[in-house]
């Protein structure tokens, strides 16, 4: 679709699924145009596919060269930029013994230099617009939890990197805030949280259940919007109060 460039456009990282692709229809259905980034290009297609004022772009977020490339392209399909939303991110979860240097750094290439990368390229055009930035960390970013040592100190990376952006960022005009998400009931999730893994978050969560990819969005999106024009620097947990809580909440139930 031709972009009019009085619509306003956001880039969602890591939309072709999940929490992005969730993101990315909710910005349509505000009215915005969305250039949707990720690189699994089959499902990307797809999923572009099907939806108007989109705008799909193969991206590897670690490739600096690939990233000011796309940014590049947007600003040429859309003539603008209000919203990035650092979305795209990997999960290699283990033991630490056996965390070796190439598994580190795939998580870090992604999920922490994606954000820099994006974020650096695109500030020019947020800088024009007033714009947001929104970084998705992680639940495992604010509490340390087993098999997650590259994940967790990822996550825990993009929060304070999401600080420093405020602080920075906040003379000329951009936002930038960061999702933690809690347990969310993606398919990914389903297809390996067993039934004992699922009971033993529903004990931990005081909402006692899974988010779901379309509540994590309505944070990111109202972050990006308007509403939240005085919210920067902030770290927002939409996790059903579990990292408010501690251990032994299943025995103080009933």
């Amino acid at each position: 679709m031709t972009s009019q460039t009085a619509t306003k456009t956001a880039i969602v990282t890591g939309a072709a699924r999940g929490i992005g692709l969730a993101t990315t229809d909710l910005f349509r259905a505000a009215g915005w145009q969305v250039a949707m980034i990720d690189r699994d290009t089959e499902e990307l297609t797809r999923a572009a596919g099907s939806r108007d004022n989109v705008l799909a772009v193969d991206c590897d977020v670690s490739n600096p060269q690939a990233v000011n490339s796309m940014v590049r392209e947007v600003e040429g399909w859309a003539g603008r930029l209000d919203a990035l939303v650092n979305n795209a991110g990997v999960a290699d979860f283990g033991p630490i013994a056996d965390h070796d240097f190439a598994m580190w750094r795939r998580v870090m290439e992604t999920n922490l230099d994606g954000v820099f990368l994006c974020s650096q390229a695109c500030a020019p055009l947020l800088q024009a617009s007033k714009g947001a930035i929104v970084n998705i960390g992680s639940i495992s970013g604010l509490r340390a939890s087993t098999l997650r040592v590259a994940y967790g100190t990822s996550k825990a990376a993009v929060i304070q990197l999401t600080r420093q952006q405020a602080a920075e960022l906040g003379e000329h005009g951009i936002r930038a805030n960061c999702v933690c998400p809690g347990p969310v009931r993606t398919k990914l999730a389903m297809a390996v949280h067993t039934q004992e893994i699922i009971d033993a978050y529903h004990d931990a969560i005081p909402l006692n259940r899974y988010g779901s990819e379309q509540e994590i969005a309505e944070v990111i999106v109202f972050l990006c919007s308007d509403k939240a024009s005085y919210v920067t620097g902030q770290i927002i947990a939409a996790d059903g109060g579990f990292e408010s809580t501690g251990v032994g909440l299943p025995a103080l139930r009933g």
